[in-house]
């Protein structure tokens, strides 16, 4: 009989369970959202005549009302566009800058370390993390106009209009939705709009026990987007929007401005540009992950045969510790908290070939946590990509700009472009995309392997992380490079960023597919 007296508990596994999801496939446009309501948005413009343009955008707008905890009209994000029969690629960048009137004084050291975010020493107060003093100028609206204005061929009141429909209906109150505002709950309470929106009585949510979920109101959210139809997207900027979302800041302390919403600009310029497997690389430059994805490409294993093996993981993750050891140098120390999964990404395919990479973000789940009344907008914490310690690189000051962690790609071949991929996920976004891209040009896989293959995550200089799928000579092959443990690749945490991506193959058949652990992501294609 076994002697039990000696029994050690296995680790403890959330999921008993084999996650898998299914691609979608066509001749035609696909596109690929961390919400399926805003992949068929997108398919539903493509069936009314418009390009890839014309559907990202119009799915973009969709998630400020399906996922707003993750992007919106507060934030900010990159893109990349290769229109059909284009040579390359053009980069939209919308990314974040500091308030023109922003007072770095404002933000007093307590001299502790902060548990979380970026590892930043912690402010006083976290003004820098929620609230008022913790936006960046929104410039993701402007980055939407930009985008449609120079390829788009749909009117963009046509484009919003799935928006509000959807903001109208409201959010849905499922169990997903309960996770992500019971984990802000805390924060969100400090700011009446948003504790009238998300929780009731204070508290957040529960999904009911049985039938469809119910609806969340979104404030005057629904109205903003109404105005914008009919006024344009500059009245974010310079109309009645502008003034709104000036005066509710304003009136709570904060720094932006009407005049830091005039001056919001968007830049359109060529994508950067690096061979790589007998295909070219497209990626999104300045201050994103982009240079530091292509300076890792020169120090990445041979592959070493037809699937990753131990010794290629092995060596990925040292090209990765080497990256990011450059990458933080200036930045301050990294930690394993700092890997939100608050971004979003969306991948779309027109039926001509076109293809757009758009990552965008609040940066913090849910943001600044502050839904400003007047226009129902939840505005980002992008002062928290600064450092708050004065003298440095990335230190706060009026009008600076941060380093970021987006990284939307899209390769291309003889024939045209041939991959557009990015990620969610915070400092985890440059490994995610990094794999995936090697999965498919390097190891051959098609969509479905490569989005289910398990990958690792080598996001600071601390410890490594093996998806549990992985076999012990994997982790083996991780710790002789430096500290290296499992995790599982679960809905929450995000341990491994959530990528999704469009191929086309050599014959004309786009692949599109997202993420299996996001809850609501999802590929559509058109019929």
């Amino acid at each position: 009989m076994p002697d039990l007296t000696d029994f050690v508990p296995a680790p403890h596994v959330t999921q008993s369970w084999q996650v898998s999801k299914p691609s979608a496939k066509g001749r035609k446009g696909v596109v690929v959202s961390q919400a399926r309501a805003a992949a068929e948005v997108g398919v539903a413009v493509l069936d009314a005549g418009g390009n890839a343009v014309d559907a990202a955008v119009a799915a973009a707008f969709a998630l400020a009302a399906v996922e707003p905890w993750n992007s919106g009209l507060g934030g900010i994000g990159f893109a990349l566009v290769h229109p059909a029969g284009a040579a390359q690629a053009e980069m939209v960048d919308f990314g974040p800058a500091a308030p023109s009137g922003i007072d770095p004084a404002l933000f007093e050291l307590t001299g502790q370390a902060t548990q979380g975010g970026f590892g930043w020493p912690e402010v006083a107060g976290d003004l820098n993390v929620h609230g008022p003093l913790s936006f960046a100028i929104p410039s993701a609206v402007e980055g939407y106009r930009a985008m449609h204005a120079r390829w788009g061929s749909m009117p963009m009141a046509d484009l919003l209009q799935p928006a509000i429909a959807l903001a109208r209906r409201g959010l849905p109150q499922d169990w997903f939705t309960t996770v992500v505002v019971a984990g802000c709950a805390a924060l969100l309470r400090h700011y009446p709009e948003s504790a009238r929106i998300y929780l009731q009585d204070g508290l957040p949510p529960v999904p009911p026990y049985r039938g469809d979920a119910p609806f969340f109101g979104l404030g005057n959210l629904p109205d903003t987007l109404e105005r914008l139809q009919i006024a344009g997207l500059r009245d974010f900027y310079e109309g009645e929007v502008a003034s709104a979302i000036a005066s509710d800041t304003q009136c709570r302390g904060g720094a932006l401005s009407f005049e830091d919403l005039q001056n919001c600009a968007a830049r359109i310029t060529p994508a950067a540009e690096l061979p790589w497997r007998g295909r070219v690389l497209q990626y999104a430059s300045g201050l994103t992950a982009g240079p530091t994805l292509a300076r890792l490409l020169d120090h990445m294993p041979d592959l070493g045969g037809a699937t990753p093996g131990a010794a290629w993981y092995a060596g990925t993750a040292r090209a990765l510790r080497g990256a990011y050891s450059e990458r933080l140098s200036g930045m301050g120390a990294a930690s394993p908290a700092a890997a939100e999964g608050c971004t979003t990404h969306l991948t779309v395919c027109d039926a001509d070939g076109g293809m757009v990479a758009l990552t965008t973000t609040l940066l913090s789940v849910m943001g600044s946590k502050l839904v400003l009344p007047t226009s129902g907008v939840l505005m980002n914490n992008g002062m928290m990509w600064f450092d708050p310690r004065p003298g440095r690189a990335n230190s706060i000051a009026p009008g600076r700009r941060p380093l970021t962690n987006m990284c939307p790609i899209i390769m291309r071949d003889s024939a045209g472009p041939m991959l557009a991929a990015g990620a969610s996920g915070g400092r985890r976004i440059l490994g995610s995309v990094l794999q995936v891209m090697e999965f498919i040009t390097g190891f051959g896989m098609d969509a479905e392997t490569a989005a289910h293959q398990p990958r690792i995550d080598v996001s600071g200089l601390e410890t490594m992380l093996a998806d549990r799928r992985l076999g012990a000579d994997v982790l083996a092959a991780l710790r002789a490079v430096g500290p290296a443990e499992y995790a599982e690749h679960v809905a929450q945490p995000i341990n491994f960023a959530c990528p999704n991506f469009i191929m086309i193959r050599p014959d004309g058949l786009r692949a599109g597919i997202s993420d299996a652990m996001s809850p609501w992501s999802a590929a559509v294609a058109q019929e």
